[in-house]
């Protein structure tokens, strides 16, 4: 059974650069449903290894990252603590594409048009590997955590709880 090619994306073609093991892992994309459970369900893996990447504001230090179980939601007392901020929020969608590149369902932690400050949930690292967008919607990154942690000089902190 052939598979079609998958395109290779910028984040994938970063972490081939830094010698990072990986799996590039398509799924359908539906428009109208760009949760990570829905993610989750056409991976066929727990939600708890689906992850997705939410781009910050905080009110001293600016734009960082956080990168949380698809079940999760970001803890903005937590964030704003392991950040050094006072106060942050979400940044607005029409934000995300100038601020990193990538558009909502295809944000991914690597390759960002700069590099942020990133944490990651501490659960990631009860895993062999966990997923994170590819930089495009449909398309998934397999990777070890501590790998892509270390990649993109992330650290891991309890910044999230379950939606």
């Amino acid at each position: 059974m052939a598979h079609a090619k998958v395109e290779k994306t910028n984040a994938a073609r970063l972490l081939d650069r830094a010698k990072i093991a990986y799996e590039l892992v398509p799924y359908e994309v539906d428009e109208t449903d760009l949760a990570a459970t829905h993610v989750a369900a056409q991976l066929g893996e727990p939600i708890e290894r689906v992850f997705k990447t939410l781009v910050l504001k905080g009110d001293r230090t600016g734009y960082f990252v956080c990168v949380v179980p698809g079940d999760h939601e970001v803890d903005l007392k937590a964030a704003a603590r392991v950040s050094g901020n006072k106060k942050v929020d979400l940044i607005p969608m029409k934000e995300l594409l100038p601020v990193t590149g990538y558009i909502r369902g295809g944000c991914s932690p690597v390759g960002m048009k700069k590099i942020f400050p990133t944490w990651f949930h501490a659960t990631a690292a009860d895993y062999p590997f966990i997923y994170v967008s590819a930089g495009v919607r449909g398309l998934q990154l397999k990777v070890s955590p501590s790998e892509l942690i270390a990649y993109v000089h992330g650290a891991l902190a309890d910044i999230s709880r379950k939606a």
